[in-house]
């Protein structure tokens, strides 16, 4: 959300940023806004001289009782009651003004960063670097829920009939690689210099607007039925959520929290052929990192962040490559933001494995995240990213360490999570 005061002085900042962003159904907002935010200012301004008309009035109906001019003092009453009518009337007009304003200004998106490229959508996203070579075998890949049943490792069929579809179960080998790579992924951030965290899985509703759009919210939150809860999506939500309303100690920033949660999404909309298997799912598990910092770090952090990602799929030896997400890929509360895709060797490909995020002070403002630093108190910026999330992961891993037996290696970073494993043998 931004500063209201922000979109009072530079409208065609704001405007312009919309226009960037490809939503102009939502230009008409920033006059609206700025229309509710006059009006409010004159409601705050009509009270506040009421209310210092009604003291002075008041004080001087003792002065007229005390003079035995009862008659003028019952005047000076109807006028103190009057007054108190009308600032009845205007509070009632301000609570409804504030409500719309706040409505609206939640819908305008974040301004984005200059750097980002201007484009409608992913496919105007643009590749930032390589890492690591991209190599095909000379024998076939299966796809990639065909080689998890190579080593009876996954069973979908009995997943629909206790869940649906979008879920599975992982078995043996299959389910310890996953957990491995989580418990790998969790220490390898504990070495980086972050505090681990298990964060609460549900959130109430003013957390799940505090984090992401309203758009995101209908798209992903799964509601539970009677109670102001939502399941998590990420632990994200949660662990930004963890200092709603606080203020901050200067000195104790930046808070740099990696978590383990599992996620439930509705992944609402159509998909492809290869969303199929565990590629686009409604539940999985997935280490997170957060960080809370001062403004003038959050740029420094956001190298940081995406970097990890990287380090961390390279020590398994899957190449990867970074994606800036262009105006029109952005989330609107974010300021920028790139995607760390894997090179899946079966579709000659990258897809997308993690994303890392800057969201500015839009999180804070909304969640009231507060900083006291020497001049004063002021937002907090924070950012977030994907550390790894099998099952996803799991289709970048399979593919780039399958060999042509039908065996899958097992990178020596992860072996001793695997009880010593050097290579999952098929079944």
């Amino acid at each position: 959300m931004l500063d209201i005061k922000f979109v009072r002085e530079n409208p065609e900042i704001v405007k312009q940023n919309i226009r960037n962003k490809f939503q102009d159904k939502k230009l008409p907002l920033v006059d609206e806004v700025l229309e509710l935010d006059k009006r409010n200012r004159e409601i705050k301004q009509e009270v506040e001289a009421l209310r210092a008309e009604r003291n002075k009035l008041s004080k001087e109906i003792g002065g007229l009782m005390k003079q035995g001019k009862k008659e003028e003092a019952e005047e000076v009453k109807r006028q103190v009651a009057a007054s108190a009518d009308r600032i009845n009337e205007l509070s009632a007009e301000e609570a409804e003004v504030e409500e719309k304003l706040k409505t609206n200004m939640m819908v305008i998106p974040n301004i984005i960063d200059p750097s980002v490229p201007i484009g409608k959508d992913d496919s105007e996203n643009v590749e930032i670097e390589r890492f690591g070579e991209p190599v095909v075998p000379d024998f076939e890949i299966p796809y990639h829920t065909e080689i998890m049943e190579s080593f009876n490792g996954i069973d979908l069929d009995s997943a629909r009939k206790v869940a649906g579809n979008g879920f599975y179960y992982l078995m043996g080998d299959i389910a310890r690689l996953h957990s491995a790579v989580i418990a790998y992924a969790r220490d390898f951030m504990i070495n980086r210099g972050f505090t681990y965290c298990v964060p609460p899985f549900m959130i109430r509703s003013n957390v799940v607007t505090g984090v992401m759009s309203f758009a995101e919210m209908d798209s992903m939150m799964y509601k539970i039925e009677g109670e102001d809860l939502y399941l998590i999506g990420t632990s994200e939500h949660s662990m930004i959520g963890k200092f709603i309303d606080t203020i901050i100690p200067e000195e104790e920033l930046p808070k740099t929290l990696t978590s383990y949660s599992p996620c439930f999404r509705k992944e609402k909309g159509a998909h492809g052929i290869e969303e199929r298997g565990v590629y686009r799912i409604h539940q999985f598990e997935k280490q997170e990192m957060i960080v809370v910092c001062k403004p003038e770090e959050s740029k420094m952090w956001y190298e940081k962040l995406w970097k990890n990602t990287v380090d961390l799929f390279r020590s398994m030896d899957i190449p990867v490559r970074t994606l800036e997400c262009c105006s029109g890929d952005l989330a609107d509360l974010k300021v920028k933001s790139v995607d760390v895709e894997a090179w899946s060797p079966r579709q000659k490909k990258y897809f997308e494995v993690g994303s890392c995020s800057n969201l500015g002070d839009a999180q804070a403002r909304r969640l009231k995240i507060r900083v006291n630093g020497e001049n004063g108190k002021y937002f907090a910026h924070t950012l977030n990213n994907t550390v790894v999330a099998p099952p996803r992961m799991l289709i970048a891993f399979l593919e780039n360490n399958l060999q042509a037996d039908g065996s899958v290696k097992i990178p020596e970073v992860l072996q001793p999570y695997m009880g010593g494993m050097k290579v999952i043998e098929k079944k």
